[in-house]
């Protein structure tokens, strides 16, 4: 109940859609209860014989009998297609709102989620909400109120016959809520499971090429079976619950059906019962039976709906550990200076990232980041845009704790370029004015020369209108690099991040990258993370990181000259280009 509650709080937008679909279905629910007595009536007039004055009562009830058919017809129409309406805007405002919700959680909500499962809650997992509102809630109105009304006329007719009629309903209550319970949990692994077929079929799509490349076509496909084949086997562990469930409410329907048909049959041979009567009882009957025998299907469905709903209910009762706090401020005119003040952090809150990490730089400064793999480099550049908060310490921009300003307009001075590029489906135009929507078209070919990939894009077939495919698929490794600068570039924040920007790129891309890196050298402050030690060596600050501790810092002579960590990775590295 405290579900439904919940639901029904975010369809309460389009209670005028309901209102008239409810009213609809309760108007279709009372013509279906007067036809049966109209026909009742025409049958005891031609029992009793037929004279001029009964052709007219007859011609009279086949009028009313057609004009409530047609009303039958206006207010089914009204009743399905305004719920429906209700219910698919209903479903639509919940993926919206679930997306939403997933794009402010913090990045470590997602480190154990998988992508299709996510999917299939924002997807799959709404879509049952259009079962619940467009069917099973208007359906057990409907029933419920013919259920009522029917009992109601029977006991006019002859209360003895219609208290046997009710003699099945509490068994077929109680088996109704033994099946509810047993086959919600089904229900719940079945879209448990979906969502991790959803999450095999999206991790296959995307490493493809890594699938073919290694020749494991048919070891993915026999991954992908099962998790298949455990979606269809929850499914029809819950399906063999129904089958059992189903034909039990069918059997005690007609066990009352039954009943009625022999002690009606006994009413009438002692004359307490007209043929009138026992017409009317066994039309009425039918319409007695048809929303007790729908409750099988009903409570399935809701069964269904509300294990769907639990799912999306979690995405949207998750708390995002990265919120504004009350009073946060617009972080504005940043000119760029940062300074950590004995940070920490820890991603389990048991192993440590970094420990102490301590540093300020001014703005326009660059300050690069060595160490080995592993040592909190790209964490260290995650906390400036507060996608994970320190365990303790203070970050400051300008002076400002980044805890006290807004996330949007902190993020807004941050430009990132990733070592794992991500560009959108769509051109290089758009994937570059992404940074500023409002760009105009010369600002966002300024901004790719200052990148130096503008040569690259005029000799392209369709020039800024080329298709990078999905993640960029068309372009090489160096040129989406340099589409990424551009686009950081576009968005002219004071502070600009690389990380690894030129890890997997060839000596004369890196030139290139590292070209268009010193165009914008001391007019915006640049943290860089590189493993490549030559593209760092025109840094103001070069920070050592080796177990999460700052080892050294200084610039790249004041580190040779120290003979320490530095000099010997940088040692190391220049055997390397050399052998090479």
């Amino acid at each position: 109940m405290k579900l439904l509650w919940r639901l029904s709080r975010e369809a309460v937008r389009y209670k005028n859609l309901y209102v008239v679909a409810i009213l609809s279905t309760l108007g279709l629910t009372i013509v279906n209860l007067a036809a049966p007595r109209a026909l009742s009536a025409m049958t005891g007039i031609v029992e009793r014989g037929m004279d001029r004055s009964s052709l007219g009562i007859i011609g009279w009830l086949t009028t009313a009998l057609i004009f409530l058919y047609l009303l039958r017809v206006v207010f089914r129409f009204l009743s399905n297609y305004l719920a429906h309406k209700a219910a698919w805007y209903l479903v639509g405002d919940l993926r919206t709102k679930i997306y939403d919700k997933l794009e402010r959680l913090d990045l470590g909500f997602f480190h154990d989620k998988q992508t299709g499962d996510l999917m299939s809650r924002v997807v799959n997992d709404t879509r049952d909400f259009e079962l619940l509102y467009a069917h099973i809630i208007p359906e057990i109105m409907t029933n419920f109120v013919t259920f009522g009304g029917v009992l109601l006329i029977l006991l006019t007719i002859n209360w003895k016959l219609a208290l046997i009629t009710c003699f099945p309903i509490p068994l077929i209550l109680v088996s109704g809520v033994i099946f509810a319970k047993k086959v919600r949990p089904f229900f719940r692994i079945s879209q448990k499971k979906m969502g991790e077929l959803n999450g095999k079929l999206q991790d296959n799509l995307s490493g493809i090429h890594e699938i073919q490349s290694f020749g494991q076509e048919e070891y993915e496909t026999g991954r992908v079976d099962e998790k298949n084949f455990d979606h269809v086997k929850a499914m029809l562990k819950a399906l063999k619950i129904s089958a059992i469930f189903h034909p039990s409410v069918e059997f005690l329907s007609s066990i009352g059906t039954i009943l009625v048909v022999a002690f009606g049959g006994f009413l009438a041979f002692q004359g307490n019962l007209s043929v009138e009567d026992i017409v009317a009882f066994m039309l009425y009957l039918s319409l007695f039976y048809a929303p007790v025998s729908s409750l099988a299907t009903l409570l399935e469905n809701m069964q269904q709906s509300m294990a769907g709903a639990e799912r999306v209910m979690l995405i949207l009762d998750t708390p995002s550990k990265i919120q504004n706090k009350k009073g946060a401020k617009e972080l504005q005119q940043v000119k760029g200076a940062i300074s950590f003040e004995n940070v920490s952090f820890s991603y389990d809150k048991e192993t440590p990232v970094l420990k102490n990490i301590s540093f300020s730089c001014k703005p326009g400064m660059m300050v690069a980041l060595a160490g080995p793999t592993g040592v909190g480099k790209t964490t260290l550049t995650q906390l400036i845009s507060r996608f994970y908060e320190p365990d303790s310490g203070c970050i400051r921009i300008d002076g400002q704790d980044i805890r006290d300003v807004t996330v949007e307009s902190l993020r807004r001075n941050i430009s990132p370029v990733l070592q794992d590029t991500f560009l959108f489906n769509g051109t290089i135009e758009e994937n570059i004015g992404y940074a500023r929507p409002d760009a105009t078209f010369e600002e966002i070919q300024e901004a790719a020369k200052a990148a130096d990939i503008h040569e690259d894009i005029i000799q392209m077939p369709d020039g800024y209108k080329t298709q990078v495919g999905e993640r960029g698929l068309r372009l090489s490794g160096g040129q989406k690099q340099r589409v990424a600068i551009a686009r950081a570039i576009l968005r002219r924040s004071p502070i600009i991040i690389l990380d690894e920007a030129t890890a997997s790129v060839d000596v004369e891309t890196e030139r290139q990258i590292q070209k268009a890196i010193s165009a914008i050298a001391g007019k915006r402050t640049i943290i860089a993370i590189a493993h490549r030690l030559s593209t760092i060596r025109s840094a103001d600050l070069i920070l050592v990181l080796e177990d999460g501790e700052i080892r050294e810092a200084g610039s790249h002579d004041e580190l040779l000259r120290n003979n320490g960590l530095y000099a010997r990775m940088n040692r190391i590295q220049s055997n390397l280009e050399k052998d090479a």
